[in-house]
């Protein structure tokens, strides 16, 4: 898989395997993966992105499907962010709620920090980690031309599933996202209550 040059560009991606990001509770890492979900989204109130803490947004997914079972929950995480905390893949197995979907987006470096090269870009392969870690359904994207393909796997394969997107190492969505913890708390909130 590592000797695949992705052609992916993750700033085209996002839109054509969720074109109904209103019908989920959204959940991103870090970064680009915010960035990216904010340009889905308009920055809407369905969305709670993490600030400051990197390797929580499966964790916080996991927790939101539960507490939320008859909503569907998406996180759209980093590669790097998932690697902090792989162990929230074995609580996902375990737990198994049918309501929950993760896109990993994978550049295969550390794009807040320099670029410097990630574990994914060498022998680390964070799909064979999901499936090993009894996750229902698993897939790798690394061609445009298999989007299509990758979003029937988002609506149709059993849940709890994890796509793991391959993308080339560019940047991500320039949008300006809301960046008080606060307020995105309280309007994510607010919108689940409201939407109940």
């Amino acid at each position: 898989m590592h000797a695949i040059n992705p052609t992916i560009d993750r700033r085209e991606l996002l839109d054509q395997l969720v074109p109904n990001p209103d019908e989920y509770l959204i959940i991103t890492g870090l970064a680009g993966s915010a960035r990216d979900t904010a340009t889905l989204t308009d920055d809407g109130d369905n969305l709670f992105t993490m600030a400051g803490c990197m390797g929580a947004a499966v964790s916080m997914g996991l927790g939101t499907a539960l507490a939320a079972p008859d909503r569907q929950v998406l996180v759209i995480t980093g590669d790097g962010e998932l690697m902090m905390n792989l162990g929230s893949l074995a609580s996902v197995a375990t737990m198994a709620p049918a309501n929950l979907t993760i896109i990993c987006i994978d550049n295969g470096c550390h794009g807040e920090t320099g670029g410097q090269t990630g574990h994914t870009s060498n022998r680390t392969d964070l799909e064979m980690i999901a499936k090993g870690a009894g996750l229902a359904a698993t897939m790798t994207l690394v061609d445009p031309a298999d989007i299509p393909s990758a979003a029937t796997f988002l609506k149709d394969r059993p849940s709890p599933r994890f796509l793991l997107c391959r993308v080339m190492d560019g940047p991500p969505a320039a949008y300006k996202r809301n960046m008080d913890p606060a307020e995105c708390r309280a309007r994510f909130r607010a919108h689940v209550q409201n939407t109940a």
